[in-house]
C-alpha cells in the first residue's frame, strides 16, 4: 500500500507540532530538535516538517511504499514515460533509512519514490549544508545514460 508524503520547511518546530497535532488530531510520530513526522492513517500521508527547508511551505512531496516491488514499479512506470530521474538508491534520510528515487514535475517540484527500511540516528549520511531538507536536490541535475536511466549531472539543466 502506498502512502502520500508532503514535506513543509518550518520556521519553528515546537509551534508548529502544537499546530498540526490540533490540526489532525495526533502526536507526531517522531520528533526531533529540527523535525518531526505523523504518520497518519486518515488521510493516508507521511506528513513531516524540519527546520532545514531552504524555504517556509512545500519543500517536496512524495510517495512512500510498502516493499521494494511497489518501488520497482513507479520506477519502471517513469522510466517508460522519459521522465528525468535520478535513482538514489540506499540512503540515510530524515531519520530513517531508505531506499529513494527523486523526480521533478513540469511546475519543478521535487518529487520523491521511496522505501524507508528503519531508523536512523542522524539526520542524513551526506555532507549537507545546515538548511538542506531531507537531501532533496534544489533542482535535479541530470543526463541520460544508455540504458535509458538518469544520472547526477555537474549541469542543472534538470532534465535528460
Amino acid at each position: 500500500m502506498k502512502r502520500m508524503h508532503i514535506h513543509v520547511g518550518v520556521d519553528e518546530i515546537a509551534e508548529s507540532v502544537t499546530f498540526y497535532s490540533a490540526l489532525f488530531g495526533a502526536q507526531p510520530s517522531k520528533v526531533m530538535s529540527d523535525y518531526a513526522k505523523w504518520m497518519l492513517d486518515d488521510p493516508k500521508v507521511n506528513f513531516a516538517i524540519s527546520t532545514r527547508s531552504n524555504k517556509t511551505g512545500i519543500d517536496h512531496l512524495g510517495i512512500q511504499v510498502e516493499d521494494e516491488s511497489e518501488l520497482d514499479e513507479i520506477r519502471d512506470r517513469i522510466r517508460q514515460t522519459d521522465i528525468a530521474m535520478v535513482d538514489e538508491g540506499e540512503t540515510v534520510c530524515c531519520y530513517a533509512e531508505s531506499d529513494k528515487s527523486w523526480l521533478q514535475d513540469p511546475a519543478g517540484i521535487a518529487w520523491e519514490a521511496y522505501q524507508t527500511m528503519g531508523d536512523a540516528q542522524l539526520f542524513s549520511d551526506k555532507t549537507t549544508s545546515e538548511k538542506s531538507a531531507c537531501c532533496t536536490p534544489v533542482s535535479i541535475p541530470v543526463v541520460a545514460t544508455d540504458n535509458g536511466t538518469c544520472e547526477p549531472s555537474d549541469n542543472n539543466s534538470g532534465c535528460c
